[in-house]
């Protein structure tokens, strides 16, 4: 088993000055919290190193920060170059400008970009551009959607009011009939309809748009004037080049990128038509630090790296690679494993494990081995992946299911 004994030292002085030492998404207690290290030290390409020297390959990608690996030479060589201008300043720098152009350049129904620093900034934003425009109140979601950290979605329950959600309608993903009903019994009053491009809840297996959904749902906000809000915070830059709505085939109003806009540089980025543009204009959005250079030009040199090398077919290629291979192994072994959703952002689901035991157990024995992946969340693949990186962990995997068959038969 990997020491953990640095990194255990450390969580420690943390909740001494940091409220549960460490929370949100990666608190110890969101993943394993006796076989993951709390604190990472450096990384390069598809690994890490945690506190203790521990070396990882990760199939996290910071959470989906990371789509052309750690410390990409050619990313870091440009933002080094910015840093020695500087980085934020009291007018925005020109590479704002060129960034701007770029997404409107790239993604087909865009007209206008603006910039902020995380997913939540400009998920909540477009929903009150939606209202703007519309002069509506209602926002419709999928039930247990995540869309970030603000009252009107958040997973949690602290701080929140009452009417926090009071202007909030959700329906089960994939039901275009209560959809239907709720556009219908509340006509005029919807502003917009705020989707992820597949259904992808925590603790849960991810689900696809079933045929024709998309389709339907373009029709319906159309007949009844809602904003499609497309969130693609996570799935940006995984499915397709263009934005995610061109690999599922529909067309949004507002979409909102981040994630592995900026490969690990905080940045986000919403992207609209010109209907919208003057309703933009009249919803107020600022930041001290969203003007950023560095983290613009980081994202600028993503942009032209994943155009370039073809990024988002290669993750997907590469998924497909280590998804195939760990069903295939688990097989093996008589474990039903499903890897659901995109294959560039795969969940793991072990059918009959409702309790999360198993699939908890299989990540436990990949992690005594190196291999970081996420029992809970869907795990992300990466351009630094490569064949090797991606074979080992299969075979660490097949070991892992191995152990867990050896433990049934003599437990």
């Amino acid at each position: 088993m990997n020491n953990l004994t640095q990194s255990d030292e450390l969580f420690e002085r943390a909740r001494v000055v940091v409220p549960g030492g460490i929370y949100g998404h990666v608190s110890p207690a969101a993943g394993l919290p006796r076989h993951f290290p709390h604190f990472c030290d450096r990384a390069q390409g598809c690994g890490f190193v945690d506190v203790d020297g521990n070396e990882w390959i990760d199939f996290m990608c910071g959470f989906g920060a990371i789509l052309h690996g750690y410390n990409h030479p050619e990313i870091e060589e440009s933002v080094a170059l910015q840093r020695e201008k500087g980085s934020v300043f009291n007018q925005p720098s020109p590479v704002m400008v060129e960034l701007a152009e770029r997404l409107v350049s790239s993604i087909d129904f865009a007209d206008w970009a603006v910039f902020a620093k995380n997913g939540s900034d400009l998920t909540t934003w477009a929903i009150r551009v939606a209202r703007e425009s519309t002069g509506s109140p209602l926002v419709i979601k999928a039930k247990g959607a995540y869309h970030g950290v603000d009252s009107w979605c958040d997973p949690g329950h602290g701080g929140r009011i009452p009417e926090d959600r009071a202007s909030i309608l959700e329906f089960e993903w994939n039901d275009l009939e209560a959809l239907s009903v709720i556009m219908s019994q509340n006509e005029g009053d919807i502003a917009a309809l705020i989707l992820t491009p597949y259904h992808h809840a925590a603790f849960a297996p991810s689900e696809l748009p079933d045929p024709g959904f998309w389709a339907e749902v373009e029709k319906l906000c159309q007949r009844y004037g809602i904003l499609l809000v497309l969130d693609d915070v996570r799935c940006g830059g995984r499915l397709h080049g263009g934005g995610s709505h061109r690999y599922f085939g529909f067309t949004p109003d507002l979409a909102v990128y981040s994630k592995a806009l900026g490969n690990g540089y905080a940045i986000s980025a919403c992207v609209g038509k010109e209907s919208y543009r003057k309703a933009s204009m009249e919803v107020f959005l600022t930041g001290s630090c969203w003007n950023d250079a560095v983290a613009m030009t980081a994202a600028l040199k993503s942009l032209e790296l994943s155009e370039r090398e073809g990024v988002a077919e290669k993750v997907l290629a590469k998924g497909k690679e280590l998804t195939e291979g760990l069903e295939r192994v688990a097989e093996k072994f008589e474990k039903n494993l499903k890897m659901t959703g995109p294959p560039s952002m795969p969940y793991p689901w072990i059918e009959g494990d409702e309790n999360l035991f198993e699939i908890q157990k299989f990540c436990q024995f990949c992690a005594e081995e190196g291999i970081y992946f996420h029992p809970h969340h869907n795990w992300f693949l990466g351009n630094a992946h490569d064949s090797e990186s991606i074979e080992k962990a299969i075979h660490v995997a097949g070991r892992a299911f191995e152990r867990m068959s050896e433990e049934e038969r003599t437990s």
